[in-house]
């Protein structure tokens, strides 16, 4: 019985071993850390986005994971997206913090979302140990779990540039509000940012994907609570104008949200609803009417569907009702609600 049991846990350990390396493909050259998720037969890309979830299912966290589950079956989920804050409230204190599967994986448990989680950092994330999330123990604890600072998922038709927002706002390193921040890996604001965009601009121009998307925490144009980033405005967004960036997608509002931009065809996506919202205030800021699409404040996610010629964007509540769909086409642009 002994040996039955060992054959067994080295059996696997072996599928798990295995899962990671044919799943995380890294092509190292001197760009981004970049990982491969292979296309469906018939060329398609599908995934969910969900952003400032973890609360142990609570703020109907659960609820929204449910809704997702549903629908990954309905659009034949690829992965999923995390757009940071993925732990509440400071993050995790340690890579063996009971909150990773207590907000994780206990929580995300329906088959169509047992695909590879990637996950960019939020300032909420930043607040407790920020390495923990990265770390590879948590990988050996759900090996669907990938987060990294600043990484690309190339996904043949559609490339992903996920990009550490956190270290761009000033205000994080003076005025925190009483909040400690894991800055260890960002000795200086000025150099990591720099750093990182220079890396971001070589991965981004050296890319031949049909579809090129962003993803970070921080919303570059919104209407919500935190509003516009300003260092994001004036950093990233020209560097996404100049390299043919379809889509910004976003969470740090407690919302969903759809704005273009007014001089350029990047739409700006921010789904961050994955728990607590109903925040109730609208950040009173000037735009162009016809820039926004659609603005909710409650919870929910979002999904997109990409194939050569169309991309399709839907908004979900957490009952899994549809709240807004955008449909594109590279050859031509249109969109309905």
């Amino acid at each position: 019985m002994d040996s039955r049991r060992s054959l067994m846990s080295a059996t696997a350990s072996l599928c798990l071993l295995l899962s990671i390396f044919t799943t995380f493909v890294v092509v190292s050259n001197g760009e981004l850390q970049r990982f491969i998720e292979p296309a469906k037969s018939d060329g398609s890309v599908s995934f969910i986005v969900i952003g400032d979830w973890g609360r142990r299912g609570s703020f109907n966290q659960s609820i929204v994971a449910y809704q997702m589950g549903k629908i990954g079956e309905k659009v034949d989920l690829d992965f999923v997206v995390s757009t940071g804050d993925n732990f509440y409230d400071n993050g995790l204190f340690s890579e063996h913090d009971p909150n990773f599967e207590q907000s994780f994986s206990n929580i995300y448990t329906a088959p169509s979302l047992q695909k590879q989680w990637y996950s960019v950092l939020g300032n909420h994330d930043y607040r407790g140990d920020a390495e923990a999330q990265l770390s590879s123990v948590l990988r050996e604890i759900d090996s669907r779990w990938i987060c990294l600072r600043s990484f690309v998922v190339d996904a043949e038709l559609v490339e992903m540039f996920f990009v550490d927002t956190t270290p761009f706002v000033k205000e994080y390193y003076t005025e925190a509000d009483g909040h400690t921040y894991d800055w260890r890996a960002v000795p200086s604001r000025n150099s990591y940012v720099k750093s990182l965009l220079r890396d971001l601009e070589v991965s981004l121009k050296s890319s031949k994907a049909r579809w090129k998307i962003v993803v970070g925490h921080h919303a570059m144009r919104s209407i919500g609570h935190h509003g516009d980033t300003k260092e994001l405005n004036e950093e990233l967004l020209p560097i996404l104008k100049e390299n043919g960036v379809d889509l910004y997608m976003n969470g740090h509002d407690h919302c969903l949200q759809h704005m273009s931009d007014e001089d350029s065809p990047i739409q700006f996506l921010t789904s961050g609803a994955g728990s607590k919202a109903w925040r109730g205030d609208i950040n009173p800021v000037t735009i162009n009417p016809k820039s926004l699409k659609f603005y909710y404040d409650g919870q929910g996610f979002m999904s997109a569907r990409f194939t050569h010629s169309d991309a399709e964007i839907v908004f979900y509540d957490v009952f899994g009702e549809v709240l807004h769909k955008w449909v594109t086409s590279k050859q031509l642009l249109h969109s309905s609600v």
